[in-house]
């Protein structure tokens, strides 16, 4: 726009402010500062690098797979993400292990729980029942006797408000909304809301990473709290900066707040749809909590001796909510604890002993909001990015949701192993961060934006070219002997956005399709039929009995050998990679080739 309007030699001010009020714009016109061409180079820079990965690399996939295909600086290393995430969780395989909780009493006092910790001071991990076993009967025939009581306070910290990650990430835990429509609503809020005759912006800007609050706020805020809760609900005074822990936060704006605290969210709830009340009501909490005191718990820890045994208990009670009062959502419900004075070298009565089997668990999969704080801690692309970021894989069919988690499709695992093997360097967590590090220093003046082009162009530009000329066309499709219902011609199979399928080759003339399943030659272990490699409607790989809706039940997401477990009659599958294969039982309550060789 400056170059457009051939302002070069004319006296061109910019103005800022990150709330819609009338207040901030007034302000900022009392405060003009020149163009900042460090950031506009930075913008320039980032724009370059992203123009130059999308547009070298997507046709390349265009012409090697299908039409429609997209690569991306952010995009790609957040397909690479999901894919990682997805291979630890089908290759893990689970252990089994034990514990031992204890109930006791002392004298007539209610039984509390103490759980075993360790033997002779060391850690102690049992693998199977008949070890948690032996360690029970030596435990019986043995007092348990206090050795230490400690008596102490804990301090929960006030949250923080939010900024553009944080928002998304609580947005999808509590009120279950996408990136995407945390984003437009947040949108709504901050380009203004009708509320009776006049329109206002109801938050501060929405696209930050900054937990800044101006001292203006900060002074509503108090006496919000004050009049509302009181005194002793008013947090320390925090500092005005703010700034941010990791060294790559820009700190540009201030964090998501209301602009306004008159208008409470249930005040103006008759003004708001249902949606924008929901996330409205979301910042105003966080903000105010983040204004006030820490809440405060009574803690009592216990260490209590069985001969080479040592077992730990422990309880708090909370003593004061503080900014819990307004910020909680359920995460921590205080369960009153009647305290137990019981002093060093007491005997207790054992009144039960309980072992219990648990088995370790896969990592989880990627759910939006945690795939937003992982970009985050690993300082790939920006707030603004995340959403798009997400919503385009899904888009391109590369991931699908699945029951709020995410998962990458046979699509976006064909389009992943390309970008491993030919730009690895792209798809490097560790290099988009340090690019994002770069990019700072160039908007702090310490960098040439030029130079930081000519040094990623060409090992770039020649990858690109042994790219186009490595990488043979991937044909996804293949002609079956399976007819069509509709023309008779032999379907072939395709690749659609959630996999395979067959369609008729006779296409678009003729749009016959079936599902596409794949032998993998093991019988049914419950029915003696085919099992066959399936996709859900969303495009997950499991493995089902070709009589699957029929007489047959049979699935599972683990592929099967095709024999029963001899311990509990299920099916036997294979857990992990080629290089630490295992077969184990598909039954989670077996452990059956679970067990740790000791």
């Amino acid at each position: 726009m400056y170059h457009s309007l051939k302002l070069q030699d004319k006296k061109v001010c910019r103005i800022t402010f990150n709330e819609i009020t009338e207040q901030a714009v007034k302000e900022a016109i009392k405060h003009p500062r020149d163009i900042n061409m460090n950031l506009v180079d930075a913008q320039q820079a980032r724009r370059v690098l992203d123009r130059l990965v999308g547009y070298k690399i997507s046709p390349i996939l265009w012409k090697k797979i299908r039409k429609g295909l997209s690569a991306g600086r952010v995009q790609s290393v957040t397909l690479r993400l999901i894919s990682d995430r997805d291979k630890q969780i089908k290759e893990f395989i689970e252990e089994e292990y034990w514990t031992i909780e204890v109930n006791l009493r002392y004298g007539k006092s209610k039984a509390f729980e103490a759980r075993l910790d360790s033997k002779d001071d060391v850690k102690i991990e049992i693998r199977s029942e008949e070890e948690a076993q032996r360690i029970i009967k030596e435990c019986e025939g043995n007092p348990f006797t206090v050795i230490e009581t400690k008596k102490g306070t804990r301090i929960k910290n006030t949250v923080l408000p939010f900024t553009t990650s944080t928002l998304q990430q609580e947005a999808a835990k509590h009120i279950g909304f996408s990136t995407q429509k945390t984003m437009n609503i947040a949108q709504q809020l901050y380009e203004g809301i009708k509320v009776g005759k006049k329109e206002v912006g109801i938050v501060t800007y929405i696209r930050t990473d900054s937990v800044r609050i101006a001292d203006k706020a900060k002074e509503e805020a108090v006496e919000y709290i004050k009049t509302k809760y009181g005194e002793n609900y008013l947090g320390e005074v925090k500092p005005t900066s703010g700034k941010a822990k990791k060294a790559n936060i820009q700190d540009a704006h201030e964090a998501i707040r209301p602009t306004y605290m008159e208008y409470e969210p249930q005040e103006i709830k008759e003004y708001l749809s249902r949606d924008q009340y929901k996330l409205y009501n979301m910042i105003w909490n966080r903000f105010v909590a983040s204004q006030m005191a820490a809440a405060q718990y009574e803690t009592y820890s216990m260490k209590i001796k069985n001969g080479a045994y040592l077992f730990r208990a422990s309880y708090s009670n909370q003593l004061f909510d503080g900014f819990t009062k307004v910020y909680n959502l359920g995460e921590e419900k205080n369960k009153k604890t009647n305290a137990f004075d019981v002093a060093k070298d007491e005997v207790l009565d054992m009144a039960s002993i309980i072992p219990s089997q648990h088995f370790t668990q896969a990592p989880a999969h990627f759910s939006e909001a945690t795939l937003v704080k992982a970009l985050e801690e690993n300082g790939v692309g920006r707030p603004s990015t995340y959403a798009p970021t997400i919503t385009t894989l899904l888009a391109r069919g590369y991931i699908v949701k699945e029951n709020k988690n995410l998962y990458v499709t046979e699509l976006g695992e064909v389009v992943n192993q390309i970008m491993i093997q030919y730009f690895d360097e792209i798809v490097d967590v560790e290099f988009t961060a340090n690019m994002e590090r770069i990019l700072d220093e160039i908007a702090s003046g310490n960098v040439e934006w030029k130079e930081i082009i000519k040094s990623f162009y060409p090992n770039f530009a020649h990858t690109i070219e042994i790219a186009e000329n490595e990488i043979e066309n991937i044909d996804l499709t293949e002609t079956t002997d399976i007819p069509c219902e509709k023309c008779g011609a032999h379907m072939i199979v395709r690749y659609g956005k959630y996999g395979k399928f067959l369609g008729c080759p006779n296409f678009p003339e003729c749009n016959g399709t079936k599902a596409w399943y794949e032998e993998i030659g093991v019988k049914c272990p419950q029915c003696g039929g085919k099992v066959l490699l399936k996709k859900t409607k969303k495009g997950r790989t499991y493995y089902g009995c070709e009589h699957n809706g029929d007489s047959c039940e049979f699935m599972s997401w683990d592929k099967p050998t095709g024999e029963k477990c001899p311990a509990c009659g299920d099916a036997l599958v294979e857990k992990g990679s080629n290089k630490n294969k295992k077969v184990v039982c598909r039954n989670s309550k077996c452990n059956y080739g679970k067990q740790n060789k000791r």
